[in-house]
């Protein structure tokens, strides 16, 4: 596995990770509170942050293991790595523009800031994960 597929991996599993347990607990206050009276920034905040460390702590971790198996490939990158990222990228980008243009209904009728930023906290995470997904499936199959 090269160095930039083991990353994708990587990001894949934290953020299935994280917005499993991000979905589980807003979903356990929504059943206590209204969305409006929810303080939701600060979970949602960490949430993101640990994505972001978990994700980079894991690539480490696993490029260390990796390095001591196989010493000279560890770091490798070629064009078809950087063809696979663009084509994961293009293939995020999508959700992430259906999500800004959920994000601008929303407040085109005023729906609470609730609704409006988990609108685009999905859009990021359903991007990232779905480019992910994608960037795996043309390492498996290769680009067509």
């Amino acid at each position: 596995m090269v160095y930039q597929e083991r990353n994708t991996w990587a990001g894949l599993i934290v953020t299935l990770i994280a917005m499993t347990v991000y979905v589980i607990a807003l979903l356990g206050t929504l059943g206590e509170r209204a969305a409006s009276e929810i303080d939701w920034w600060p979970m949602m905040a960490w949430t993101i942050g640990i994505s972001i460390v978990g994700a980079i702590v894991l690539s480490i971790v696993w490029g260390i293991l990796a390095g001591m198996r196989d010493p000279d490939g560890v770091g490798r990158s070629d064009d078809r790595d950087r063809d696979i990222a663009r084509m994961g990228d293009r293939v995020g980008q999508a959700f992430l523009v259906i999500a800004g243009l959920g994000v601008i209904v929303l407040c085109a009728v005023r729906a609470d800031w609730f609704w409006v930023a988990h609108t685009m906290f999905f859009g990021f995470a359903l991007s990232a994960f779905v480019g992910g997904v994608a960037q795996v499936i043309a390492y498996r199959r290769g680009l067509v």
